[in-house]
């Protein structure tokens, strides 16, 4: 083959595969994930917490996320591994426990976090430990694994996308708060639209299977309609959902906005 013949073929060649790779890229990214709509327990009557729970398998929610704080990592106390582990009798919906301690009660307890998070028959509950409070992300996020959990990670709101990523090949979601953890109730941080974004390419570019989870402020409004066109398919909602007249009421309506945002119906604010 001639030598400018030979470098017309490499040329084509690599416009070729250049082209099939940002199509490839491009469909991926247009794939919704499945919408999964999670109430934090924590604006719940802590005195009935077995009933609540019953009650929000029933209205039909995809998870229930138990807030975790021990007073160090967040300025708020809330409950440990024995409560969540009470509350599985009421129901069978998946748990799922997000860890707002310091990286010594993570480290030291976190077996009993983990399976106290899993399912009626074992199945692996997700785990999500704060990259904030854990020097060693790494151990900790596959101990979650060798335990049986299933290992997730959390960002704070002033925490880049970058501290993340050296772990996203260990993960199953990664929580983007859009609140300052450690109370219920407070206002919405819209500013993190770009981080989820900037997530989801990361995802989609290295072809890993995760879900983004979006937790701070979430309502059934343009919140979550601009989180979920960023790329966010599970929304965890406290006061947003146990506001309304009846939990399912508040499961149906964010479902409704996710799947219509999904569907390029979006929310402005």
């Amino acid at each position: 083959m001639q030598p400018l013949l030979r470098r017309k073929v490499v040329q084509i060649y690599r416009i070729c595969t250049y082209v099939s790779l940002t199509i490839s890229l491009q469909n991926q990214s247009s794939v919704n994930r499945p919408i999964q709509i999670i109430p934090s327990v924590l604006p719940a009557d802590w005195a009935n917490m077995g009933e609540c729970v019953k009650n929000l398998e029933d209205a039909g929610v995809d998870r229930i996320q138990f807030d975790v704080m021990d007073g160090n990592f967040v300025p708020n106390l809330t409950f440990g591994p024995e409560m969540i582990a009470a509350c599985r009798k009421y129901c069978k919906v998946p748990f799922e426990t997000q860890l707002m301690v310091s990286q010594y009660n993570c480290e030291t307890m976190l077996e009993d976090y983990v399976n106290a998070t899993k399912g009626p028959n074992g199945e692996p509950g997700v785990v999500i430990a704060h990259v904030e409070s854990n020097v060693h992300l790494h151990r900790v996020l596959g101990k979650i694994r060798q335990l049986g959990g299933s290992p997730s990670v959390a960002m704070n709101p002033h925490t880049p996308m970058e501290m993340v990523k050296n772990v996203l090949d260990m993960v199953d979601h990664v929580l983007v708060m859009t609140v300052n953890p450690g109370f219920g109730g407070q206002a919405y941080i819209p500013t993190m639209l770009n981080k989820i974004k900037e997530l989801r390419k990361e995802i989609v570019e290295n072809n890993y299977d995760i879900d983004i989870e979006v937790d701070g402020g979430i309502k059934a409004d343009w919140t979550l309609s601009q989180c979920c066109a960023a790329g966010a398919n599970c929304f965890i909602a406290g006061s947003g959902m146990f506001a309304y007249p009846s939990l399912k009421e508040g499961c149906d309506a964010l479902r409704e906005i996710a799947k219509d945002a999904q569907e390029g119906k979006i929310l402005n604010k």
